[in-house]
Parts: structure tokens; sequence; C-alpha cells
């Protein structure tokens, strides 16, 4: 329940009142009339004020799934008993949204008029998984400062942060999956299925009687396009039950899957948190980075007949392929002294901007503009930057089923 309650100045301005009351009795009226009424009637004004506010709605915007190191700013909205509708009362208010563990803001609350104008602040993702935005707490005052009233607007939102991803040698990921599965097929004698078009498809390959009834672009698929290898990765932490093991584990099987799907290779992935079978494509990506956010601590059944084992404690990752056992932290440093020196190994540096995380496929001539890193990633592009979580461009459109 809102409790209307002085402030230190509405202290003060009572405790003035009540000295100049006592000094009214003993030395005279004067007192009463310069210091006392007015005082009470601010306090009175003051209070009629503050009391009469009701919690207002809020919404937040500026949310948005990310990676861990990530900034982004949310704007708080007030509305009134609907989104829509304004504040009944306009009011001065220092406002502060709650925030999970996971998450970072600056320690000061938001000073803005309630009514009149919107809340905004910066927040840090510091660590991985489900982080919860709300309740709001709104500390209305009136305009003199003397009285505040505590309200609790009780509205949540949820984002996913992703762990961080790193490039991953090119050399290494070639070692799991034929040479000839690397890129497009020139075989095209079978034709296989119809799908959605996706960044990087040929023209020539758009089915245009398909496009017409569907009114979005709609390309062929030949069976030779579609029998790449599907290479398989499982991870656990072993005897390992600390949350940073299971960051360490989330971060290195997601590099890896997105590695290999950026090469346009399926992937198969079991980690604790449960499996994923998914294509290449931006859905893939997201599948893969959703499972990665959520997965903790534990082993997963017949980790030996996959491809990649990964195995991770608080420090490092062990990746075994073939009875070869790396370091995550050397493949790592690996990829970041091969994209310096501009070798083989050194990822793509295609940089592709802006393209809305909702949005799966893109017509052929429409140019991405100001993309957030975190989008970047989901969608498949590398970052400028090979030291920075990065991946290969690649786009499919392709999807992944959750078991």
């Amino acid at each position: 329940m809102a409790i209307t309650a002085l402030t230190r100045r509405g202290r003060i301005v009572a405790g003035v009142c009540l000295v100049g009351t006592v000094m009214a009795f003993v030395v005279g009226g004067r007192s009463l009339n310069a210091v006392v009424i007015p005082g009470i009637v601010a306090l009175v004004a003051a209070y009629v004020q503050v009391d009469r506010i009701k919690p207002p709605g809020v919404r937040r915007s500026g949310l948005a799934d990310g990676f861990v190191g990530e900034s982004h700013d949310v704007r708080l909205e007030f509305h009134g008993d609907s989104p829509g509708l304004p504040v009944e009362h306009s009011f001065v208010a220092r406002v502060t949204d709650r925030l999970d563990d996971g998450l970072i803001s600056p320690d000061e609350p938001v000073r803005t008029a309630v009514g009149d104008g919107a809340a905004t602040y910066r927040v840090h993702y510091t660590d991985r998984g489900g982080q919860g935005f709300g309740p709001v707490d709104v500390t209305a005052t009136d305009v003199l400062g003397l009285f505040e009233k505590r309200l609790v607007v009780d509205d949540r939102d949820r984002v996913t942060v992703y762990p961080e991803c790193h490039s991953v040698p090119a050399w290494f990921r070639r070692g799991l999956y034929a040479d000839e599965a690397l890129g497009e097929s020139r075989q095209r004698e079978e034709f296989d299925r119809l799908r959605e078009y996706a960044r990087g498809d040929a023209l020539r390959d758009i089915h245009w009687p398909a496009t017409a009834k569907h009114d979005d672009l709609v390309v062929k698929e030949f069976a030779a396009e579609t029998e790449h290898r599907r290479v398989s990765v499982a991870g656990g932490t072993g005897k390992a039950r600390a949350s940073a093991a299971a960051d360490v584990l989330a971060s290195a099987s997601a590099s890896v899957s997105l590695a290999l799907l950026d090469d346009g290779i399926p992937v198969e992935l079991s980690l604790p948190a449960g499996e994923v079978d998914v294509r290449p494509g931006p859905r893939g990506r997201r599948v893969v980075l959703e499972l990665a956010a959520r997965t903790g601590t534990g082993t997963v059944s017949g980790p030996e007949s996959a491809d990649v084992r990964i195995e991770a404690d608080t420090v490092d990752a062990e990746i075994s392929v073939d009875g070869v056992t790396v370091g995550f932290d050397d493949l790592k440093s690996n990829a970041g002294r091969t994209a310096t020196t501009g070798g083989d190994d050194s990822p793509s540096s295609s940089v592709d901007t802006k393209r809305s995380e909702s949005v799966d496929t893109e017509r052929p001539g429409s140019v991405d503009t100001e993309r957030s890193e975190s989008e970047r990633l989901v969608a498949g592009s590398a970052p400028p930057d090979a030291d920075a979580p990065a991946s290969v461009t690649d786009d499919d459109g392709g999807g992944g089923e959750s078991r």
C-alpha cells in the first residue's frame, strides 16, 4: 500500500512551524503570521498534491535479446489506466527499474516528470540466460519536495542474454566435414523442394509462380544442395558444478556450432539443457543461442558418438575430435592471430548493417543499415573486429527443432 510521508525538507519545514508556534505563545503572534501560517499552507498543499497521485501504467521500449557484454538504452513510458490514455495528474518522481542480478544499471534513480516525459536509462548485460526487468519503483514528490509517495508499478519484461561467441579457425571447422560439403553444390539436376528466399540465393533460383501465389519470394532448392553432412556436437561440464563452468561450456558450444552453421553445415547440438537439430540460417542460429543461454552444468547421454565433444571447467573447455583434443582458449587465440595476419584462416570480413531480428528472409536488392552487434551475430554476419564475439556471413533461412 502506498504511504504518503514527509521528506527531509518537509520535516524541516514542519519543525520550523512547530518552533514558530511555540515562539508565538512566548513572545507574540508575529512569528505565527510570518512563519507558521505560510509553512502550514505549503505543507497542506503539498500533501493534497501527492496524496491524490495514483500508480501509473508503464511500458518499456528498447528491450532486445543480446550477448554478454552488450549495453542497451531502455525507455520507460508512462500512461494512465490503460495504454494510450494519459496520466491523470502529472507529477515529479524518481524512477528505479528493478533488475535481475545479470543486469546492471546506474545506481542513481532517474528523475522525470511522469505524464510529461519518459525515463531513460542504460542497462549492461553481464550474465547469460533469461533476465528480468521490473517491477518499477516510482517515488512521487510535490513541486516543493515536502512530501513523497512510494508507488510500485508491477510491470515485468524479460530478455534472453546469449553467451559470448568467438571466431573458430577455418582449419578446425573444415576438419569436421568433407571439403566438397563447403558451399553450395553445382549439381542441380534433381529438384528437392521450395523454400523462402534468403540473402545470397541466386536470382535464377526464384520460383516465380510460387512467388506470385504467396506474395513472398520463393526459391527452388535442389537435392544436391541438401546433402551436406550433419555434424553432431555434445558438451558437458563433467564433475564441475560451478556456474562458471556452464558459462565456459555455453560459449564454446555456441561458438563451434555457429561457425559450422556459417559454413552451411547442419548441426546437432546436445547440452545438459536439451538437444536441438538445426539447419543453417538465422532461425537455426537463434535456436542454438537460446539453448546455450539456458544450459547449466551436467553431462549428456552418449557423448562418445558425437563428432565434436566438449568438456568444460571453470577456466577452459577441451574440444575433442577424432581423438585429438584442443583447448578452446587456444582456438580463440589462433583465430585472432590468423585474422590479424590476414591468412587463409581469417574469418570473413563482410559486415551487414541493421536488420530486424524478426525478419528471417530478405528480398534481393535490399540494403542493411545500422545493425547492432547482437543482430549481426544472430543473423550470421561477421563482426569487424575478429577479437570480438564473431561469426561469418550466412543466411539460408533454415530453422531448427528442439527435442
